[in-house]
Parts: C-alpha cells; structure tokens; sequence
C-alpha cells in the first residue's frame, strides 16, 4: 500500500466517524455532502476496502471504517495537540538567556534589572555556564557567548573586551603609584580559564606587560591563589586581596561605585569578541525580538565603552 492517503481525504473520513453521518460531516467542513463522499471514496480506494455503507438512508461506518477512523481520530487528535502546544510556546511570556557565569553576574545581570522593570510582562529567566547550550535542545531563548566562531546560526557580534589592572583603594593605602611596574609590589590576582578558551589565547599578567610596554613582572606566577572565575577574582580584588586583571565590562560597575580602582589606563583588547546568539523561534514570542533589539543595543553601548 503506497504511501498515504491525502489529508484532506482523511480529514474528511474523521469527520464523517466523528458526525455520525456525511451531511453532518460536511456541515462541520463547511462542504457539500457530495465532496464528502469522494473524498471518502479515495481512501477506499486507496485501502482496498470499505468504509462506509449504506443503512436505509444513512452512510455509516463499516467495520473496517471502525478500525481505521479508531486510529485516524488519534492522528488528528495529536495534530491537534501539537497546534496547542506550538501556541502555548509562542505565547509563553518567559524568556531562558544563557550566558558565562561571570558574564551573568557582572555584566548581564545587573542590567537585566532595567529590562524586568520595564517589561514586568516579559520576565527572564539568567542561567550563568561555561558550557555552550544547544538553544532548541536546551529551551534556551538567547545566549552571550565568547568566540570569534558564533556557535550558533542566528547572531549578533556585541562588544570585544579590554583588560587592565584594577584593585580595591583600601589595597593602596594612599599610596599614588607613579609607574605601570609598581602593581607588582602588590599580590596579583591570577585567573586560569577553562581549557574551552585555551585557543583564544586570554591573557595574563606578563602579556598585558608585554603589551603595554610594561617590564614584566618578576614571578610571572604572581599569587599563589588562582581563580577558575573571572567573578571570583574581581570579588578577591574588591576585598583587598590584590591587583585583578579585570575585564573593563566586568569590572565598570565596581569602578563607577569606587569599590575599585584602575591606577593606570593601560588596556589591553582581547583577541575575541562576545556575541549574542538567538533561537529564531524565540523571536515570534511576545516581546521577542523587543528583547533581542534590548540585549544588542546594551552590547553596542559596551562596545563604545570599551573603544574610549
């Protein structure tokens, strides 16, 4: 038996089950009884056998038409379920945005606030991994990622980052440091990254010398505490543990509160940029590409930050 019999056929046999006759079956359609019947006429063909019969004046379902509309009816059923499914996705009000942990709680995060406070209509949901999602797999909506290589089909380069030494006023002690070398008299925060960003070449202290025309610094090593989080040593830094080579986007709100301080000015770029990547299904969601459009412009805004 070849292929399937045409929907519109099938659509036609389930109503007629369903009705109980053909005249109701083609007044649920809005067709006329004669369409009904060679619609139905198709599948039997199609089939070999047949389903309907004639009872006095009514057409109803032989046996095999029990059998095969007890199966249809189920087909269509789950058809219909899909459609409710579908629309319950796209007028889901909620929205999953993924992004590095660090990214989330110091970047992302705070500016998020803005977003909900706006949009109480539209809440978020932040989900802070070093791991990359699988936007349709994983029920994410947007992700901000680290990569030169979008990971991802739909996306949005946002703003590459700049490093430069920073550290608590209280570390300084008064102290007004005349020349680059002298952070070094201080303990220097150390940030191992993953080995997922081991091809993008982050920088330490002795590149960001290098780089700047500073000497380098005398035990490359510097702390003996490292942070596998940038979050991590940026909070070390603000608690007075040391200088953090910290990443202007992730350190600006701790710089504009006075919690930190960068004595010198000597930014060095990263070799990648950050990106936004979208699932395109989120953005028939109320509010979704609103929010879309939201996320980008905060990112060009860092963007002309980071290139002052």
């Amino acid at each position: 038996m070849p292929g399937l019999p045409h929907l519109r056929a099938m659509q036609a046999f389930e109503a007629v089950g369903r009705c109980g006759s053909v005249r109701r079956a083609a007044e649920d359609l809005g067709v006329s009884s004669g369409a009904i019947s060679q619609q139905v006429r198709r599948i039997e063909e199609h089939l070999g056998v047949a389903l309907l019969e004639r009872r006095g004046r009514q057409l109803e379902l032989t046996s095999w038409g029990r059998v095969y509309h007890a199966e249809v009816s189920k087909g269509f059923a789950q058809l219909a379920h899909a459609g409710e499914a579908l629309a319950r996705a796209r007028n889901s009000r909620g929205f999953v945005i993924s992004s590095l942990t660090t990214v989330t709680n110091k970047w992302l995060g705070p500016r998020l606030f803005e977003w909900t406070a706006d949009n109480p209509g539209a809440p978020v949901r932040l989900v802070g991994t070093e791991i990359e999602p699988d936007l349709t797999r994983d029920n994410v909506d947007f992700r901000l990622y680290f990569d030169d290589s979008p990971p991802h089909g739909q996306y949005a380069e946002l703003f590459t980052d700049c490093i430069l030494p920073a550290c608590a006023p209280s570390l300084l002690e008064g102290r007004k440091l005349q020349r680059p070398e002298e952070v070094y008299d201080y303990p220097l925060l150390q940030i191992s990254w993953m080995e997922s960003f081991a091809a993008h070449q982050v920088p330490g202290w002795a590149d960001w010398a290098a780089q700047c025309g500073v000497a380098p610094p005398p035990d490359p090593g510097g702390s003996a505490l490292s942070f596998a989080l940038s979050s991590s040593a940026i909070d070390a830094a603000v608690a007075g543990r040391g200088f953090v080579l910290g990443q202007l986007a992730m350190i600006g709100e701790e710089l504009a509160s006075g919690r930190l301080v960068a004595p010198f000015d000597l930014r060095m770029p990263l070799s990648v940029p950050y990106g936004l990547a979208w699932d395109r299904a989120s953005l028939e969601k109320p509010m979704g590409r609103a929010l879309r459009d939201w996320l980008v412009a905060q990112g060009r805004r860092q963007a002309a930050l980071c290139a002052r």
